[in-house]
């Protein structure tokens, strides 16, 4: 189905999409771990297909990270942030679906890295942990159906994996990144067809009911993959 994006209410322009970039970008202060705009994506693009919904309140926290300098300003980068966020799950219920990608550069010039969108993907997931690891745990179609997503996150140093991984070849490597669309499709059938179950819920609740570890605590372990 072709349709263009600038036909839906929610989707943002490329201005737009600058616009939000360069946001991100001017509030990152050199700090690792922060989001840039394809990670914010692929975070949303997490929210969007997982078992539970996630409300802005519990989600902003991974993406906001100071006060705004002005009402007017913190207007403009909620409404980006709630219009880049609604136009994930249009995009996938028209097949126009594209993960945003970021840029490294290589020996032979610049290339894209999902890297950034991986990192923000595996963030989705942690935010409702508790659900995703379990059911990767006891259902193996799950983890087949992330596969590729898995794959590009393993190779771009977002998870480490169990047993030693080859580099994809620029091929593979482009061929997991074509797939990304039809995994999130995918995956947002999966949690559909196979709700979460009442013992899911209070597994949840109960986890989070734990007090935290403090910096001594192991690291946490996602079905073979160990999240940095």
């Amino acid at each position: 189905m072709n349709t263009s994006k600038t036909d839906w209410p929610s989707s943002l322009t490329d201005h737009e999409l600058d616009e939000l970039d360069r946001y991100l970008r001017a509030h990152t202060n050199g700090e690792d771990g922060r989001l840039l705009l394809d990670g914010v994506h692929g975070l949303l693009s997490a929210l969007a297909v997982g078992p539970l919904q996630v409300l802005p309140d519990e989600w902003l926290p991974e993406v906001l990270h100071e006060p705004f300098a002005d009402e007017a300003e913190g207007n403009r980068v909620l409404e980006l942030l709630a219009k880049l966020n609604d136009s994930i799950s249009a995009e996938l219920d028209v097949d126009a679906y594209e993960p945003i990608l970021g840029e490294i550069d290589t020996e032979t010039g610049p290339a894209l890295s999902a890297a950034g969108w991986c990192e923000g993907f595996s963030r989705g997931i942690d935010l409702r942990a508790a659900l995703w690891e379990g059911r990767l745990a006891d259902d193996p179609q799950l983890m087949e159906l992330l596969g590729p997503v898995m794959a590009l996150a393993v190779d771009d140093g977002v998870l480490s994996a169990d047993a030693e991984f080859e580099k994809l070849s620029d091929e593979e490597y482009d061929e997991c990144l074509s797939q990304v669309p039809a995994v999130l499709d995918a995956v947002g059938q999966y949690w559909q067809a196979r709700p979460v179950t009442e013992a899911e819920l209070e597994a949840m609740v109960q986890r989070h009911a734990e007090p935290e570890g403090g910096d001594s605590a192991p690291p946490r372990h996602r079905s073979g993959h160990w999240v940095h």
